[in-house]
C-alpha cells in the first residue's frame, strides 16, 4: 500500500467514524451572523466574544496603520521588525492586567511552546491538567523537561506531585479556562501550591481575558489575582479582542528572558503594523465599551438558566463557551445539521479535541448577540429535545 492508498484509508476510515474534519467557508464578515452558501446563519460557535472581529473602530485602526507602517514588520523583533506601536501595545497590555512587562508573539501556540521551553532544561519538571489546550500539550510534550498530566482541575494530586518534585526547577501550566468545557480551573490554588514550593504557574487565558474580571482583564483577576511574584499570564488577540496575536504578562525579570531565549519569538517575523494596531485599538475599546462584558454576562445567566429548565446536559461553566453534552459523534453531527437547517451555526466538537464518547454541540455566546437571538436558539433546542434529538 503506497501513502496516497494508507491516506485515503485513514480519511474513508474517520469518515465512516463519524470523525472526519471539514471546513466551513464564510461569505461574510466574523459576527452574531454570517453567510455560508448562500444561507444567513445565527453564528453561535465563534470566539469573538466581544464582537469585535468587524468593528469598525478596528478596521479603521489597520487601515491608518497600513497608511504610517506598511503592511509587513519586515524582520523579526531582535533585528529590525520591532516597531514603536508594539512597544506601546506591550507596555499599555502589561498596566491593564496589573504585570510589570508583557511581550507580543504571533499566535497563543508559539508562546505556549516559548514559556515551555524557555526556562528549563533536562532537570525541568511540568506539571499539566489532563485536559488542557492542545498547544500546552505539545509545547510540553516538546520541551527537554519531564512532563507529567495530573487528573482534571485535581488539586490533591497537583500537591503530591508538587512535593514529589523536591528541588527540581517546575512549573504547573494550566488553561485559565477550558476551551471545550469553558469551566475555570482553580486558579487561587493552583497558584498558592506552585508558590509554596517557588513552582511558576502559568495561566493560559485565551478564553477568559475579555470576558472574565473587571473590565474583562481576564480570569486571574476575576480570582483576585495578577501575573506578578511566579504568576504568568497568557491572553491571545483573536478571540475576545477579535484581532490577531497573543501576550504574556509577567514579571520584568520573566519577560526579559523570553526576549533572550524563546525561540518561538527570536526567531519569528513580528506581527504587521496593522495587527498591532488593531490590538491597541480593540485595548482601548474594550476599555471604552465595558458594557459588552456586562451584556455578556446577561446573555450567558439567560442561555443557562432557559437549559436549565429545558433539561439539557450543559457542563457547569460561568463563562461564553457552553457546551451541550451529547456523547455519540454522529448524533453530534446530525444535531448540528439541523440546528443549521433551522438557522444556526454551531459546531459539532468531537474526538480527539475530546475525549471519545463526550462528543458535543459547543455553544459559544457573543456581546453581539441579543437577547432575542439567545431566545430563538433555546426554541430550537426546546424543538429538538421534544423530537428527541438530544
Amino acid at each position: 500500500m503506497n501513502w496516497h492508498q494508507r491516506l485515503a484509508a485513514d480519511l474513508d476510515s474517520a469518515g465512516q467514524a463519524h470523525l472526519r474534519r471539514r471546513r466551513i467557508s464564510l461569505a461574510s464578515p466574523q459576527g452574531a451572523e454570517v453567510e455560508i452558501g448562500g444561507q444567513r446563519l445565527i453564528n453561535f460557535c465563534s470566539n469573538d466574544y466581544l464582537g469585535f472581529a468587524n468593528h469598525p473602530k478596528l478596521a479603521e485602526a489597520a487601515i491608518e496603520a497600513a497608511g504610517r507602517w506598511g503592511v509587513g514588520s519586515g524582520a523579526s523583533h531582535l533585528v529590525c521588525g520591532h516597531l514603536d506601536i508594539a512597544e506601546q501595545f506591550e507596555a499599555d497590555f502589561a498596566r491593564f492586567v496589573g504585570a510589570e512587562a508583557a511581550l507580543l508573539f504571533s499566535t497563543g501556540y508559539m508562546a505556549n511552546f516559548a514559556l515551555l521551553n524557555s526556562f528549563f532544561d533536562r532537570e525541568g519538571l511540568i506539571l499539566q491538567d489532563r485536559l488542557n489546550h492542545a498547544s500546552l500539550i505539545d509545547a510540553g510534550r516538546l520541551s527537554r523537561a519531564t512532563m507529567r498530566r495530573y487528573p482534571h482541575t485535581d488539586m490533591v494530586r497537583l500537591e503530591q506531585m508538587l512535593s514529589e518534585a523536591q528541588d527540581r526547577p517546575t512549573m504547573v501550566a494550566s488553561d485559565a479556562v477550558f476551551s471545550m468545557d469553558g469551566n475555570i480551573a482553580p486558579l487561587e490554588k493552583i497558584s498558592a501550591l506552585a508558590h509554596r514550593v517557588d513552582s511558576l504557574a502559568y495561566f493560559d487565558d485565551a478564553h477568559g481575558f475579555g470576558v472574565l474580571g473587571q473590565q474583562g482583564r481576564g480570569s486571574l483577576d476575576d480570582a483576585g489575582l495578577s501575573p506578578a511574584g511566579n504568576n504568568i499570564m497568557l491572553a491571545t488577540l483573536g478571540k475576545a479582542l477579535g484581532s490577531f496575536g497573543a501576550v504574556v504578562a509577567a514579571d520584568q525579570v520573566f519577560i526579559d528572558s523570553l526576549i533572550q531565549s524563546a525561540r518561538p519569538y527570536i526567531y519569528t517575523t513580528a506581527l504587521p503594523p496593522t495587527v498591532v494596531a488593531t490590538n491597541a485599538a480593540a485595548l482601548d475599546l474594550l476599555q471604552q465599551e465595558d458594557w459588552r462584558v456586562a451584556h455578556l454576562g446577561q446573555l450567558i445567566e439567560k442561555f443557562r438558566s432557559g437549559a436549565e429548565t429545558l433539561g439539557l446536559d450543559l457542563v457547569d461553566s460561568p463563562t461564553a463557551i457552553q457546551p451541550l453534552m451529547v456523547g455519540d459523534n454522529e448524533k453530534a453531527l446530525s444535531c448540528s445539521a439541523y440546528l443549521k437547517e433551522a438557522g444556526f451555526l454551531v459546531t459539532a466538537i468531537r474526538p480527539p479535541t475530546v475525549p471519545v464518547g463526550s462528543a458535543r454541540l459547543r455553544i459559544t455566546l457573543s456581546a453581539a448577540h441579543t437577547s432575542s437571538q439567545v431566545e430563538q436558539l433555546l426554541e430550537r433546542l426546546m424543538e429538538m429535545r421534544q423530537r428527541e434529538l438530544l
